[in-house]
Formats: structure tokens, C-alpha cells, sequence
């Protein structure tokens, strides 16, 4: 009996591991996924989509306007938007498009209206992060405010021009997030309560900016990296102490008009970008002793982005030339570009993710185009607009479980891309 129950809790144990994995292959809880990366691990996709686009699967208008992407957890799918006077958080049926809930997270407007944040979400809570600091934990079932927090009221952050953008980060227990400013640069909140773990400052302290925190294991040491207004930083994940920074000088990521994309991580490397006729920066981050040593592998003027998103695959970057519409590919480890787009459907800022082997790229007049990306050459494959595109569509595409998610001003477009 004693084997058979020993054999039997193996197998519960299988069981859970599977169904974990597959959980993880079909969610996408948070911005650029569980792990940052903007990669998706769908596969047995379309390889090319018919003439007008791939089959709509649903539609949801009405979420507001905004330049929040979508968070996909079980049976729903949550965004934010301004609508009226208001910004709200909103659930959504992954099935269907239907709303099942909407929360006020705060104040409508902003310099842009609309926002910035995506939502992150463990299944049982959902987090968003409003324009004007307002943080706010939801029931992710019912959209019952758990609890909430302000940013600049209870942190003193301080954020930049274009107001508070990032989306938080959810790590095991806790939920990072950026208030900016001298007194809690960072702060790390327990996600149940809101009840605050640690506060980790930098030296006289540093705006915002607009990017979102990555995990970073790094000299044996974890830690959450971050792009701020004036250069890359990087914290204890333990009791957030400040462990390194990195180019805060007007030649690097200093004194910029806004430093956004989300930083890149791999083994002992962090790759870095930003707009604004800046670049990219490969670091090679290594430990002497209880000193972290940032050594500049390269920096790269061609690898400028804006705020479409830089992405790793395999050893190759992909991104966009500044807010341009010219989508490069360069190698990860030396800088070098292979390639850089020159023509085809769409303009502005292109935000893209790759999955099953193609590029998904969105850009910022509404046309959706997937991509053949080699190391060698890039080849359109297919594109469609969306229907109600008028510009500055800059939200992230997110593909998972066989859908293509589109934001587009107040409309949420879901397309069927699985292969049939």
C-alpha cells in the first residue's frame, strides 16, 4: 500500500509538472511574457495568412483608448484604457471577447491620453499600473479591488514627461514596480497586500522613464534590472540594494528625451537600447568579490529603439531603427547588423514578437505584417490593417494559444493564426 501510494503521488507530481508547462506555453501573464523575452512558444502556426488577414476570432471594443497590450492568463485576457474621465482595468473572455468586468484605476488623460502599462496577472490577481502612479491589485475572477497604492503619494515617485508607463513584474511572491525618485527608486510589495518588502534608492535618485524590470541572475547574485531616465541600473532582488549602473552620461542613455525598451538578459550579458538617435549596448556584467564589474562588450548607434522593443533569438537581435519602420537584425554577442528592412507595408514605430520561427510585426500606422527573418535576409510574408487604425498604434502584438492579439485605439482584435 505504502508503494502504491508513493507510485501514486509520483504521478500527481508528473501531472503537475505537465499541466504547469502547458499553462506556461499558453499563458502570456504579463508585458513581453512570463519571461520578458517578447518570444512566444506557440507553435503549428499559419505560415502565410490569406489576402485580407488571418480569420478574425473576435473583436472587443469599448476598452478605451490607450496603449496598453494584453495579458493572457486561463479563460481571460486583461488590458487597460481610458474611458471618459477615467482609466480602467478590464477582464476579458479569452473565448469569446466579451467584457466581464471593468475596475477605475484612476484618472483618464496624461501627456498622450491613455494607459501605458500591461497588465500582469498570476491567474488568481491582476495587477495595472495607471498613468499617474495609481497601482492597483484586483480579483482576477470577480475585478474586486484587492488593494491599491500611488506611486507618487506613497513612494514620492517621480516619473517622466509622458507619465508613469511601465508594467509591473510579478516574481513568486512579490510585485515589482519603478516609482522613481531618491526615496524608493524601486520598491518590491508583497502581491497579496501591497505591504512593502524593500525600498532600493539610487544615489540622488532618477526619474522613471518608460521601461519595465527584468530578472537578472547575474555573478550568482539574482537582481532586477532596469532602464531609467538616466542610465540602466540594477538591484538586489533580496533587500534591494543597489548593485550596479550604467551609462548615465549624455553619450549613453543620460539625459535622454526617454529611454524605453525593456533591458535584454542572457547568461552574464544585458543588452540595452534607446531611442532618440541613441543605441544599444551589449554588458558583460561579471563579480569580484562584493563588487559587480560592468564591462561595455559594445555600444552601437545603429541599435537605436524607441518604443517598439528589441528581441532575442538564438544569438540574434531583432528590432526597429529608432521609431523608423525599418526593422534590423544584428548579431547579439558583437553589435553587427546583418540586415536592416527597406520597403514593404507599414510605417513608424514597429513593435514585433517572433513565434514559430516568423516575425509578428505591428506598426505604428496599423499594418500587421508576418515575416521570414534569417540571419541572412528578411522577406515579408503576408499583411493586413487593421480595420480602425488612425495612427500611433504602438501596443505590443502578443501571440499565444494560437491567437494573434492586437490592440488598436479602443478596439481589442483577436486573430486565429493556428495552423488547421
Amino acid at each position: 500500500m505504502l508503494r502504491f501510494r508513493a507510485v501514486f503521488a509520483l504521478l500527481l507530481a508528473l501531472v503537475a509538472i505537465t499541466t504547469t508547462a502547458q499553462s506556461a506555453d499558453t499563458d502570456w501573464p504579463m508585458f513581453r511574457n512570463a519571461d520578458r523575452s517578447g518570444v512566444s512558444r506557440d507553435t503549428k502556426l499559419l505560415k502565410q495568412w490569406p489576402k485580407n488577414g488571418p480569420p478574425l476570432a473576435w473583436k472587443t471594443p469599448g476598452i478605451g483608448i490607450g496603449f496598453s497590450s494584453v495579458a493572457v492568463n486561463g479563460d481571460k485576457v486583461f488590458t487597460m484604457g481610458d474611458v471618459k474621465q477615467d482609466c480602467f482595468l478590464f477582464g476579458i473572455n479569452r473565448a469569446k471577447g466579451t467584457k466581464l468586468w471593468e475596475l477605475k484605476v484612476g484618472r483618464a488623460g496624461g501627456n498622450f491620453a491613455g494607459p501605458r502599462c500591461t497588465p500582469a496577472t498570476d491567474g488568481t490577481l491582476v495587477f495595472g499600473l495607471g498613468q499617474h502612479g495609481d497601482l492597483v491589485c484586483v480579483n482576477a475572477k470577480t475585478g474586486k479591488e484587492v488593494w491599491r497604492k500611488s506611486l507618487t503619494k506613497d513612494f514620492e515617485g517621480d516619473s517622466g514627461g509622458w507619465n508613469y508607463t511601465e508594467s509591473p513584474l510579478i516574481d513568486g511572491d512579490n510585485l515589482i514596480v519603478t516609482p522613481g525618485g531618491s526615496q524608493a527608486t524601486m520598491v518590491t510589495l508583497e502581491k497579496k497586500s501591497g505591504k512593502q518588502v524593500w525600498a532600493g534608492t539610487v544615489p540622488n535618485g532618477d526619474t522613471a522613464g518608460y521601461s519595465s524590470v527584468v530578472i537578472a541572475q547575474l555573478g550568482g547574485v539574482k537582481q532586477y534590472v532596469q532602464l531609467m531616465a538616466n542610465g540602466l541600473v540594477s538591484f538586489s532582488a533580496k533587500d534591494g540594494k543597489m548593485l550596479w549602473r550604467y551609462g548615465t552620461k549624455g553619450d549613453r542613455f543620460g539625459g535622454n528625451t526617454a529611454n524605453i525598451p525593456t533591458p535584454i538578459v542572457s547568461g552574464e550579458y544585458v543588452f540595452a537600447a534607446a531611442g532618440y538617435g541613441r543605441g544599444g549596448a551589449l554588458l558583460k556584467i561579471t563579480k569580484d568579490g562584493e563588487k559587480f564589474n560592468v564591462e561595455e562588450v559594445y555600444w552601437n548607434r545603429q541599435l537605436n529603439n524607441k518604443h517598439g522593443g528589441v528581441i532575442l533569438v538564438g544569438d540574434k537581435l531583432y528590432g526597429d531603427r529608432d521609431d523608423g519602420g525599418r526593422p534590423w537584425c544584428a548579431e547579439f554577442k558583437t553589435g553587427k547588423v546583418l540586415w536592416t528592412r527597406d520597403g514593404g507595408k507599414g510605417s513608424g514605430s514597429a513593435a514585433l514578437t517572433f513565434a514559430d520561427g516568423k516575425l509578428y510585426i505591428r506598426y505604428a500606422d496599423g499594418w500587421v505584417v508576418l515575416a521570414d527573418a534569417t540571419a541572412d535576409s528578411y522577406t515579408e510574408i503576408s499583411s493586413f490593417k487593421v480595420p480602425n487604425a488612425q495612427g500611433n498604434c504602438w501596443a505590443h502584438p502578443v501571440v499565444v494559444g494560437g491567437k494573434l492579439y492586437i490592440r488598436e485605439r479602443d478596439t481589442l482584435w483577436c486573430y486565429d493564426v493556428k495552423a488547421k
